[in-house]
């Protein structure tokens, strides 16, 4: 089966094309080094000609909600768009643990992206996870040195490289809608998570844990981003994942 893996050169898209491959199915990226742009759809129908399921990780970085409604919108309706023009019967989109309870910028663009999957005609299956234990290096970098600014959060981190075996999975079952929600073996502070990286990778930074205001706050510290009922649990904990990439710089 040919599936397109829109944001296949990202994080989580390398692993899913990775653990589609491994199956014996035909991964497609979706990307810009590819010659598709997901956000004005250029080169979308001919790169999406013959697949029969697509699996969107795509992302932006960016923590204002302008930016990633627009974002997750255009990519969101294009790839659905495509996809009816094209013949796709599968839509796998990657969504966030606590989506609507965390009121940020970006989770408002995820949301986006879940209303405009479900508004759409093709058959489809959100997958909400936990944060992955890469975000841990992706929080350092978003500050310059010698500072390490992390909000106070409560997570149940997961691989990356777990959640890509999940979702490939998915794409290749029938479309569920809403799955179960997906997160990491146990639960941590990620002020404490950040710690350990840099303790592993002999890197001094001043650690400056920072409440963000009002609801938002108090829902990153309190449950508002772990699941909320059963479902899917992956296996390798923050600690095992850092013996394994201590060495690495990202």
């Amino acid at each position: 089966m040919r599936v397109a893996v829109a944001g296949g050169t990202g994080l989580v898209g390398r692993y899913v094309v990775d653990e589609l491959a491994a199956a014996g199915q035909e991964p497609v990226v979706l990307a810009r080094s590819r010659g598709v742009d997901l956000v004005t759809g250029a080169g979308l129908d001919a790169a999406m000609a013959g697949v029969e399921a697509v699996v969107d990780v795509s992302n932006v970085t960016t923590t204002s909600g302008r930016k990633a409604l627009s974002f997750f919108d255009s990519v969101g309706r294009n790839l659905l768009n495509a996809g009816e023009r094209t013949g796709v019967k599968h839509h796998v989109a990657l969504s966030i643990v606590g989506v609507d309870r965390v009121g940020s910028g970006y989770y408002q663009g995820k949301i986006h992206q879940e209303e405009v999957v479900r508004g759409g005609r093709t058959p489809w299956t959100v997958l909400r996870a936990t944060q992955f234990h890469e975000f841990a290096q992706q929080v350092l970098d978003r500050v310059p040195k010698p500072l390490a600014v992390v909000p106070r959060m409560r997570t149940q981190p997961i691989a990356a490289r777990e959640v890509a075996r999940h979702l490939a999975g998915l794409v290749l079952s029938p479309a569920q809608g809403m799955a179960p929600e997906l997160a990491g073996p146990r639960v941590e502070q990620l002020a404490d998570m950040v710690r350990r990286l840099l303790r592993a990778r002999h890197q001094r930074r001043l650690l400056l844990p920072v409440k963000l205001p009002g609801a938002t706050g108090v829902a990153m510290t309190g449950d508002g981003q772990l699941p909320t009922g059963p479902g899917p649990r992956g296996s390798q904990t923050f600690d095992e994942w850092l013996a394994r990439n201590a060495a690495q710089g990202g």
